[in-house]
């Protein structure tokens, strides 16, 4: 334990804050997308326009993803450096990591578009078919595990032993989102599925 405390400053505030960030926002986005399809608040506030509502919580999903980055620099810089990290081979390795980390987001974005990436199935926009291209043919979860990427290579750019531990906390708390995001978005797009297949018998 004492050999964890020489490399990671648990009582640095800025550490907490940024915990409480990378926990926060997967439960933040998962409550209001759910309240969003069993009341539909975030539509009625957009006067009825389900892409408007949708729209204003990727909005606020950005924002608290820009803050929660903001905070975890401000722990890593006040975070003890271990010098067996600080070498050019581990800046490489971080560099490509992070890149890479980067090109699984900014693409899966790209692929799935506003609504596809910010739980627009949650607010009835759904997408025709289920996206199978880059980089969707690596992982089912491009997003989550590039965003993992880029704070593991953020925290070996910076030989930083914390940011190692929040960047294992972040892959935690995305597989955690997942147990509750993956069944509950498979079972609306079986619903319209079956919502289908009704309409077509009745024809």
């Amino acid at each position: 334990m004492d050999s964890v405390k020489a490399y990671i400053d648990f009582s640095q505030d800025s550490l907490k804050y940024s915990a409480l960030s990378v926990a926060f926002n997967p439960i933040f986005w998962n409550i209001a997308a759910r309240l969003e399809y069993s009341t539909r608040f975030l539509t009625k506030l957009a006067l009825g326009k389900p892409k408007c509502g949708c729209y204003t919580l990727a909005v606020t999903i950005f924002s608290l993803g820009i803050i929660r980055d903001l905070l975890y620099e401000k722990a890593l810089r006040d975070q003890p450096t271990y010098d067996a990290l600080d070498m050019l081979s581990v800046k490489i390795f971080a560099a490509l990591i992070f890149a890479y980390g980067n090109v699984l987001v900014l693409s899966s974005m790209w692929a799935l578009g506003i609504t596809g990436t910010y739980l627009g199935d949650y607010f009835g926009i759904l997408m025709d078919a289920r996206v199978t291209g880059f980089p969707f043919n690596i992982t089912d979860n491009p997003m989550y595990y590039g965003s993992t990427l880029s704070f593991l290579g953020t925290a070996l750019w910076f030989a930083k032993p914390a940011g190692i531990a929040m960047s294992a906390f972040v892959l935690v708390m995305y597989m955690i989102a997942l147990r509750f995001e993956e069944p509950f978005t498979t079972e609306i797009y079986a619903k319209r599925d079956r919502e289908r297949a009704a309409g077509k018998k009745e024809k």
